[in-house]
């Protein structure tokens, strides 16, 4: 069940918000099942036959996050691997074992083939939806409670904790302290209408995000990647306009989804952590880090790179850390040698940008370059252009496609066809393309963060009760309009985290 569509915002969206508000002014834990069990089925209408698997994997990980909380009270003999280290051990190899199986068994077999000439079948096997998402939240969950950071294990909870709708398939990936000690507020399940029209405002936003400027400039990047992974060679100026009209749709995409997550949860009451912080005003790769997926960057670095060493161990071994975390993060995100490539590129742009600023710390050029206009200017445009090149190989189908956009980007076109051929053959023009592009980086570069502006919103809403009505009316008929509009169409299209 997609965001975007009309089953999800006119049948179960207000069935949802009802139940848990009626339910919870009667008992908080029967609102918090309400909701537990209409997150399963928002789930199970997308992929039934994985259900089990969610459920099952919930059950595993609360047995196993419950045993650790119980070892950490017994003492252990001297020189022996602790009771709560076992089944911490066990349960991130149950989690990884699943999410390796269902998410990296073809990969692992067909190289196998292509290297040794092999010939095993396992059979395609399907990826569940959300697997990456729920697995790394629960390995995070039962870490913190090795580590002593967990107090609460009410079944109930736990499992709405997973399973929460707006974050389940696509993110934000959840910290248990993020969320299960608001299950336990009673304030929660008592209807608040700011915190619903404003979840209303920032809903709105998202969907338009998705539905008007991700899915506007789509075509121009499919009409450029699909037949270059079929192994035509796009014009310079086509291969650019692909690779820009990528940045920005899964810019507007992402950023969307996030928008509408934030927007369900307040009408929840729910407060989802921010994961989107407009990414391509960063100043450097380590900033665009910082603002892009952030949670799973905070994941990569507290339970990857913090356990390997970090830069506790000296700068070489700093890189390699570096290097590593982000290859795994590119693998996590698909199994293909192209998600590798790009979490390889982008551990390469971060060891380069952290060895320039130990050199300019070193020559004591740091407070002057960051007092310089033109320094930030240009370190800025560095890193846009070190993202449009590494988004490349994240939008190819193929390895080879991915090289021949670059090449082509490179000003390396003297074999393609008719300038402009991909688009023609699409019935799209490039200066369309062009103009959707400088106007989706108009509002990405100028326009302020969503995530202030939804806070803007909501205190706006906490203050202002007589206005509140017309505003939230007002941005509910937009989001309806906005979803007859996509309705319309002849298929809609999923967030493209869905497919991770």
């Amino acid at each position: 069940m997609l965001f975007t569509t009309a089953t999800f915002v006119v049948l179960f969206l207000p069935t949802v918000l009802i139940g848990f508000f009626l339910i919870g002014r009667r008992s908080e834990t029967w609102a918090a099942a309400w909701l537990f069990a209409a997150s399963t089925f928002f789930y199970g209408y997308w992929m039934p036959e994985f259900t089990l698997l969610l459920l099952g994997s919930i059950v595993v990980n609360f047995t196993v996050g419950s045993q650790i909380g119980r070892a950490l009270g017994r003492p252990s003999r001297p020189g022996s691997f602790s009771t709560s280290s076992l089944w911490l051990t066990a349960g991130i190899v149950f989690n990884l074992g699943l999410l390796g199986y269902f998410k990296y068994a073809n990969f692992f077999v067909d190289n196998l083939n292509a290297a040794f000439g092999l010939d095993w079948r396992i059979g395609r096997v399907v990826l569940p939806i959300g697997i990456s998402f729920y697995t790394f939240t629960q390995i995070a969950f039962l870490v913190d409670t090795w580590y002593g950071k967990v107090k609460e294990y009410r079944p109930v909870h736990y499992g709405l904790f997973v399973t929460y709708f707006p974050h389940l398939v696509a993110g934000p990936v959840l910290h248990h302290a993020q969320m299960m000690p608001q299950f336990g507020n009673r304030s929660v399940y008592r209807f608040d209408a700011g915190h619903f029209f404003a979840g209303v405002v920032i809903f709105c936003i998202g969907l338009f995000k998705k539905v008007v400027l991700a899915d506007g400039v789509a075509p121009y990047a499919d009409a450029v990647f699909a037949p270059t992974d079929g192994g035509q060679l796009p014009g310079t100026g086509e291969a650019w306009l692909g690779a820009l009209a990528y940045t920005f749709q899964l810019y507007f995409d992402f950023s969307g989804y996030s928008d509408m997550a934030i927007g369900l949860s307040w009408m929840f009451n729910i407060r989802l952590p921010y994961n989107f912080n407009s990414p391509y005003k960063a100043t450097s790769i380590s900033d665009f880090w910082r603002r892009w997926h952030i949670s799973l960057s905070t994941f990569l670095r507290d339970y990857l790179y913090f356990p390997l060493g970090g830069n506790k161990k000296g700068p070489t071994r700093r890189y390699v850390n570096l290097a590593l975390t982000m290859v795994l993060g590119g693998l996590w995100h698909g199994a293909s040698w192209s998600f590798v490539l790009w979490g390889a590129l982008h551990g390469t742009y971060l060891m380069v940008n952290h060895g320039f600023r130990a050199l300019c710390e070193h020559l004591g050029w740091s407070d002057r370059l960051s007092r310089s206009g033109a320094f930030s200017l240009l370190s800025w445009a560095l890193t846009f252009l070190a993202a449009v090149v590494a988004w490349v190989f994240f939008r190819a189908e193929t390895l080879p496609g991915a090289l021949r956009i670059l090449q082509a980007m490179a000003g390396d076109a003297s074999q393609a066809a008719d300038v402009d051929a991909m688009l023609w053959n699409a019935g799209l023009k490039s200066s369309v393309g062009a103009a959707w592009c400088v106007a989706l980086g108009a509002l990405a570069f100028l326009l302020p963060n969503s995530n202030a502006v939804g806070e803007r919103v909501l205190a706006w809403f906490a203050r202002s009760g007589d206005a509140r009505m017309a505003v939230g009316s007002g941005a509910l008929l937009i989001t309806l309009l906005l979803v007859v509009v996509n309705t319309a169409r002849e298929s809609v299209s999923a967030f493209i985290y869905f497919n991770f």
